[in-house]
């Protein structure tokens, strides 16, 4: 794919996940400064189209994101937005201030999704017992993206509820970022979200897992951050007061 066809994706990308409107040429054109004109743009989302990577919903002249050109947008263009400083020492004060282990859960779920706006999962196992504990933040969070989810927010709030569903997926995670989109998600009720997790605590000895759950059209540069600079906090606390 020309690097011209992947930007005109990313300003589809950033644009739809700002706007919450479909994008057009025009908007293109005169928001992103990819020094083209219209017709060229109209050209090259023709070919995107094509390949699967937007769609028109309605009879209108603009175009959303399709999940493969989600997809293509994490894989190729997302640029892991850096935390400010401000931010790295919100996120320390706000998780010193935990009581116990499942003070701290508690704290890092509600920490995320109030970073995120989406749905967020945090998971820590009970050694001995061979079970995990999950505390869950945010999920009003959803009721907001209504106009995304439509008909599915009911059985993604019931999947929600099945704790057992959630710990599985999140069972998954590992030390790096991973990112599931739509029709990637093996749960049928998850289909019209996406699930940012990472796993922390080493490789060999992982304590749990971090996690947002949200409409495909999430900030995923901005959730991949908060993910990764949570799931690093919760892990360097569990280990220095281990």
């Amino acid at each position: 794919m020309s690097s011209r066809r992947l930007e005109i994706l990313r300003a589809i990308v950033d644009e739809y996940v700002s706007t919450q409107e479909p994008v057009g040429s025009k908007s293109i054109a005169d928001h992103h400064g990819l020094g083209i004109s219209p017709a060229t743009i109209r050209n090259e989302m023709a070919v995107l189209e094509e390949e699967g990577l937007i769609t028109q919903p309605h009879t209108s002249a603009g175009r959303i994101p399709t999940d493969l050109g989600y997809r293509v947008f994490v894989d190729k263009l997302a640029t892991v937005k850096p935390l400010s400083a401000a931010e790295r020492r919100a996120i320390e004060t706000f998780l010193q201030g935990s009581n116990d282990l499942e003070d701290l859960l508690k704290r890092s779920a509600k920490l995320l999704a109030d970073i995120t706006k989406q749905v967020a999962v945090v998971t820590f196992p009970i050694i001995g017992e061979g079970r995990e504990k999950m505390a869950i933040s945010g999920t009003a969070n959803l009721a907001r993206s209504g106009e995304d989810l439509g008909l599915t927010l009911s059985p993604i709030l019931e999947a929600l509820e099945e704790q057992v569903v959630i710990l599985r997926l999140l069972d998954e995670a590992r030390s790096t970022v991973h990112v599931r989109i739509g029709s990637e998600q093996n749960e049928t009720n998850l289909q019209s979200t996406s699930l940012v997790t990472v796993g922390y605590g080493v490789e060999s000895a992982q304590h749990g897992a971090v996690g947002v759950l949200g409409p495909t059209r999430m900030d995923y540069a901005g959730s991949i951050a908060a993910v990764s600079a949570v799931a690093r906090y919760v892990g360097r606390f569990i280990d220095e007061g281990a």
